[in-house]
């Protein structure tokens, strides 16, 4: 049934892409969007394949099996649960080639504030972050945690890719995650702006 509505929207809203060309089957990097809006982000990118960080919990199989059914590999893990396993997986994927991804304010909140997951990796790795965002003209916003983003088949869509952002020589985990958060603010406002 999700794997149904992620392809209808997929496929029926008029996508328009802004921004950076870079692309993470490619250009290796550290792909991070928010949770409210991964139902379509993994799926909007060509032919990404992951591996995307999904949280152990029980809402995160249903996504992982959404995932899997698109070709897009999972690393199940969280903040809260299996999260050093998850991440020294994605590590060594990263190192092999492979381009991770990760919901930075994932599984539980607060929303929109990142947390460090994508820092450590960037940092692990040398991969830069490319932050990406979604928006339509015509959407509803779930009553939940993250006011998750549902849009509506047949919109009009852009799909805003930000500029890869490179961790500094000698920079912290903490000065580098504060940069995420304003690149991935910035991204979202650009791609909402962009849609009103």
């Amino acid at each position: 049934m999700v794997s149904a509505l992620v392809w209808l929207l997929k496929h029926s809203i008029r996508w328009q892409y802004i921004g950076s060309s870079v692309r993470p089957e490619k250009t290796p990097c550290v792909v991070c969007y928010w949770h409210g809006r991964l139902l379509l982000s993994p799926f909007l990118l060509g032919g990404w394949r992951g591996p995307v960080i999904i949280s152990d919990h029980k809402d995160g199989e249903l996504i992982a099996g959404v995932y899997r059914n698109f070709g897009v590999a999972a690393s199940r893990g969280s903040s809260s649960k299996g999260g050093a396993r998850a991440l020294l997986k994605v590590i060594r994927m990263a190192k092999e080639g492979y381009s991770p991804g990760i919901t930075p304010d994932g599984p539980r909140g607060p929303q929109q504030v990142a947390k460090a997951g994508a820092a450590h990796i960037a940092l692990k790795t040398g991969l830069p972050i490319l932050p990406v965002c979604f928006a339509t003209n015509r959407f509803k916003r779930l009553k939940s945690w993250d006011n998750f983003y549902l849009p509506y088949p047949f919109a009009k869509g852009v799909v805003v890719v930000g500029e890869p952002l490179w961790a500094k020589e000698g920079e912290s985990v903490e000065d580098l995650n504060k940069r995420i958060q304003q690149a991935m603010d910035d991204n979202q406002q650009q791609a909402d702006d962009a849609c009103k």
